[in-house]
């Protein structure tokens, strides 16, 4: 079950484990991002650096002025307004095509969501909350993309999200650039189960409209499948979608597994379903039986590898590579307080 990956194209803000191109001329750690270098295609950006406001530099914010926003440096009055959208609009207008993007957290030009918004240039309290000026652009552009800051994928699940986006992307652009009929046939078979455990109602649309194919022009046919396939995709996986695929998953392995096989997958599904377990327990244990009986209609399934198993890597206090606590957590308790000898007794 060893799969082939396409390579995602991002872009993603410079400063983030790219060049030392903050206001303060630093650089944001991000084991992710750090990750993604040997898998995906980055397009560092720095807007801020783009319009010639060098590096460091006086800080920039969003100030509300009669209704209308606009991007301005406090300790010198500038207002870089024009030049930030202008920039904007040229740069992602010299876009290839791309499949996601990792911009700045709370930065007032490439934040997401939740920058601040201030009354004057002045010292003075926030009055709302929005996106920064590249970002909205972005955002406007290219809303059904996956699209996250750094801040928030640190979160497991919207990480996981995330990579499941932009790899499956990756794959489909690789077979629209064909305009190959049928290899759009065996990539949404390849991705069936991941797509309903997305979205049930559009994987059912996304096949039909494969299945009549042959009536429709490639260039409509891959367009129409383009705006359900990110659809579908925007929407993370709810667990009772994953549960739904795992349990027909298991349906293939009724006859070739015993009783107590069977029932100790059932008792992961249901560890998953209450909230006590990831997915990756009921899922895994169902690949190893894909590959014990190489069940050639679940091997190619996306859902049980939808990105490179390296960028899940836990981080070492989980997998008991990080310090020694055992030696680090300070002078023992008294003997009768203590395991003696590490057995109990």
């Amino acid at each position: 079950m060893e799969r082939r990956y396409a390579r995602p194209r991002i872009v993603v803000s410079r400063c983030i484990e790219f060049d030392p191109c903050r206001y303060d001329g630093s650089k944001i750690p991000s084991p992710l991002v750090a990750h993604l270098k040997s898998h995906v295609e980055c397009m560092p950006v720095c807007p801020e650096v783009e319009i010639g406001l060098g590096i460091p530099r006086a800080t920039v914010r969003i100030v509300r002025q009669d209704g209308a926003d606009h991007l301005v440096q406090p300790a010198t009055g500038r207002d870089v307004t024009v030049e930030m959208s202008a920039f904007a609009e040229r740069f992602l207008d010299s876009l290839p095509p791309v499949d996601g993007f990792i911009l700045k957290g709370g930065s007032p030009t490439s934040g997401t969501s939740g920058v601040r918004v201030y009354p004057s240039a002045e010292k003075s309290a926030a009055i709302d909350r929005t996106a920064g000026f590249f970002a909205r652009e972005v955002l406007k552009r290219f809303s059904q993309l996956p699209i996250e800051d750094e801040l928030r994928l640190q979160n497991a699940r919207i990480r996981d999200h995330f990579l499941a986006g932009i790899f499956s992307l990756a794959a489909f652009r690789e077979v629209e650039e064909t305009a190959d009929r049928e290899a759009l046939v065996q990539f949404h078979a390849a991705n069936k189960l991941h797509l309903t455990a997305c979205h049930q109602q559009l994987a059912r649309e996304m096949g039909r409209l494969v299945a009549s194919r042959s009536e429709i022009a490639p260039a409509e046919l891959f367009s129409r499948y383009r705006q359900m396939l990110c659809s579908a995709l925007a929407r993370a996986p709810r667990y009772t979608g994953n549960i739904n695929v795992l349990l027909h998953a298991l349906g293939h392995f009724r006859d070739r597994v015993t009783p107590e096989e069977r029932e100790y997958c059932l008792r992961l599904i249901d560890r998953y379903k209450n909230g006590h377990a990831m997915l990756a327990e009921p899922r895994d244990l169902l690949r190893s039986w894909v590959i014990r009986f190489q069940e050639t209609s679940l091997m190619d399934q996306t859902f049980f590898a939808p990105y490179p198993v390296v960028l899940a890597d836990l981080p070492e206090e989980i997998t008991e590579r990080g310090r020694d606590v055992w030696k680090s957590r300070g002078p023992p308790p008294a003997p009768d307080e203590h395991w003696t000898n590490g057995k109990g007794e």
